[in-house]
């Protein structure tokens, strides 16, 4: 049992290092002051969760993911080239992508049964902090489509 929960958590880990990555990026392209703070503080809260992860992994004797996955890195030099115009709704659009996906692997994890109830309470705490980035990109991409 120990086995499965480390692997779906070194997944899980792996695609939270790619989300604190893209946030980073992120902050790093867009114009406005307001976003890159949003897009900072919501890196620095998936690395928290990626530690928690870590630690869990640990716990379990197993040895954590300590890096993101070798696509997301390509995927981010290949959609540089897009946000090189830096067009906010460009970098908020990846961002929703990203949160679209990172949302979808916890929903996994979740349904998968074979999940330990420790591990399993640990990705649902995790999870609630993913929702939220999602809703809140979702209501950046609806102000930026506003114009604000």
């Amino acid at each position: 049992m120990h086995n499965h929960d480390i692997r779906v958590l070194n997944d899980l880990i792996e695609t939270t290092i790619d989300s604190a990555d893209g946030y980073a990026e992120a902050a790093r392209e867009t114009q406005s002051t307001r976003f890159g703070i949003t897009f900072q503080e919501r890196a620095t809260e998936r690395r928290l969760v990626a530690s928690r992860l870590q630690q869990q992994v640990e716990a379990l004797g197993g040895t954590p993911e300590e890096e993101g996955s070798a696509l997301a890195s390509a995927h981010r030099l290949f959609t540089n080239l897009r946000k090189s115009l830096h067009d906010d709704r460009a970098v908020i659009d990846e961002v929703e992508r990203g949160e679209d996906h990172i949302k979808h692997k916890f929903e996994d994890a979740l349904e998968d049964e074979d999940v330990s109830p420790p591990t399993h309470a640990l990705i649902a705490d995790a999870y609630r902090s993913v929702r939220s980035g999602q809703e809140q990109m979702s209501g950046l991409k609806r102000a930026a489509q506003g114009g604000r």
